[in-house]
């Protein structure tokens, strides 16, 4: 996991794809973090992705560095704790002048029942399970 973590953080930005109805939606994130052995998101609740999420909880990623892609899927499981959104912010300090720990908006998920995929023309997929 922590090499998915460190792919991701390197990348930058990365696309998460959610289903709204049978429409796929896809936007660019940027946080990935690992809290209590786990790789966690982070998004704002009254933007469009939570409502996705809350409704079907299956997603996935991909990003795209120095010739290798990633995917993970998975199901994104919310941590309403507020241990997990300050670890998060503490993660991210610039994310720290849009949200905090408790104003009602910021949310955090988790990648359960995960599988990442590395891949490259130049060499065999490294799969990853969590």
């Amino acid at each position: 996991m922590e090499q998915v973590e460190k792919f991701l953080k390197e990348a930058e930005t990365y696309y998460l794809a959610t289903v709204e109805g049978d429409q796929p939606r896809v936007r660019p994130f940027g946080t990935a973090h690992i809290f209590e052995g786990k790789l966690y998101i982070q998004t704002g609740k009254k933007k469009d992705v939570s409502k996705q999420l809350h409704m079907n909880p299956k997603a996935e990623l991909c990003a795209f560095k120095g010739g290798e892609w990633i995917r993970v899927a998975g199901e994104l499981v919310e941590d309403d704790r507020i241990e997990a959104r300050q670890s998060m912010l503490d993660a991210y300090p610039s994310l720290q002048k849009m949200y905090s720990a408790n104003d009602g908006n910021t949310e955090v998920f988790y990648f359960k029942n995960a599988t990442a995929t590395i891949c490259a023309f130049t060499h065999e997929p490294v799969v990853i399970k969590f």
